[in-house]
């Protein structure tokens, strides 16, 4: 398994030089800067990657970037509008760009509007860490009484929306609030600009795209998209809907086992493959992921490894990202179940055999409570679930054989 680290750029608060001490040494990262459906230059990609050498100090072999994630597929390609067309040659550009400069597995998603979403991003715990929390009550008070979106009271049954309404009735300003700063926080590049009345906008804009359209939508990128990533050596990965489930009102097209295996069959070809995110799977009662991993493994091009612990029974509700072997997902198993499939890989002669996966997302400890990094991604959480995952892999491989 090839340990990696996201980084967002120059203006990360998690630096170069605290990734090499950290130990990964691959980068995960993407031209953050430039919007959707504009070609990356590859000059761009150059800098950055120069960028990541420079920053590597003396470490020899410098880091390299491993894994770009993401290169977006812009909302006017999602609903096969506007100039949908012109985005497509772009990021046709875009992948020639970046397998020019060497880099082999690029991640993307297919979620409308929302890139991810959660009600809290520093929810406090009982140890003093900090994590991101989805809390469904506070969510739909949002959908249903904050954004009073049209139609959103029939998407959820009385109880709940009882409790919605007793807790924006209770609710001050401030929370209501920081629960739309919150939420807003998961509208890529839009969270210093969108106004309520802006989403409504954007949400309006789907409002003849369901489930099986997107789907279709998705197919159709798929077409025209992999054949070239195939020819470039390129391998796409789709990363999960986050959280797995529809959120206000729009569909949501990859939460599911089923909905990867209709990606796979969508387009069969080995380019077309799976981000395998243990977090955003896990949000859901009914995803197995070591099955998921042994049963589609062959395809899984990029592994997200965190950790949640659901607060219900359900199918789905609350929850909150947990430690990473501590949590709803058993860990162990899924990290069992990749080295599996590494061993299948190189008996196989295959030369994607280690997979890069990294450790996402992190509670907040210790110095991570001053440093102010992206939400989710702190230096020392982070490090901190990196080093748990290290031995578990190491237990594994030493007990089995396989790594």
């Amino acid at each position: 398994m090839q340990e990696t680290w996201r980084w967002f750029g120059p203006k990360d608060q998690v630096s170069i030089g605290d990734v090499v001490q950290a130990g990964a040494r691959g980068i995960v990262t993407a031209l953050h800067h430039l919007p959707p459906g504009v070609v990356w230059p590859l000059e761009e990609i150059r800098a950055r990657q120069e960028a990541i050498r420079a920053g590597s100090g003396g470490l020899t072999p410098p880091l390299s970037w491993s894994v770009v994630e993401s290169l977006p597929v812009s909302e006017d390609i999602k609903r096969q509008t506007g100039d949908w067309r012109s985005h497509i040659d772009a990021y046709k550009t875009s992948l020639e760009n970046i397998a020019a400069a060497g880099i082999e597995v690029v991640c993307y998603n297919f979620m409308p509007l929302l890139d991810w979403t959660r009600t809290d991003l520093g929810h406090r715990l009982e140890t003093g860490a900090t994590c991101m929390r989805f809390d469904l009550t506070d969510y739909v008070m949002f959908d249903v009484f904050v954004l009073a979106r049209a139609g959103a009271a029939d998407d959820y049954d009385a109880e709940l929306l009882d409790a919605a309404q007793a807790r924006f009735a209770s609710s001050s300003d401030a929370f209501k609030q920081q629960l739309v700063d919150n939420i807003i926080c998961g509208l890529p590049g839009a969270a210093d600009h969108f106004s309520l009345t802006d989403i409504q906008d954007h949400l309006a804009l789907y409002a003849d795209c369901d489930h099986e359209q997107l789907a279709r939508n998705q197919a159709g990128f798929l077409d025209l998209v992999t054949p070239l990533a195939q020819d470039l050596g390129l391998r796409l990965c789709c990363h999960p809907d986050d959280p797995p489930v529809s959120l206000l009102g729009l569909p949501r097209i990859m939460s599911t086992e089923a909905d990867y295996q209709r990606l796979l069959t969508a387009v069969d070809l080995p380019a077309n493959g799976i981000t395998l995110c243990s977090g955003s799977l896990g949000a859901r009662a009914d995803n197995d992921l070591p099955g998921m991993m042994e049963r589609m493994g062959d395809r899984v091009h990029f592994i997200h490894l965190r950790n949640v612990r659901r607060e219900h029974d359900a199918l789905f509700g609350s929850f909150h990202e947990s430690e990473h072997l501590d949590g709803d997902v058993d860990m162990a198993a899924l990290v069992a179940a990749i080295l599996r499939e590494e061993a299948r890989r190189r008996l196989a002669g295959r030369p994607d055999h280690a997979i890069p996966f990294r450790p996402d997302h992190g509670q907040n400890i210790l110095d991570d409570h001053t440093r102010q990094a992206q939400p989710g991604y702190p230096a020392i959480g982070r490090l901190k679930g990196l080093a748990e995952l290290r031995g578990v892999i190491s237990g594994i491989t030493h007990a089995t054989g396989h790594g």
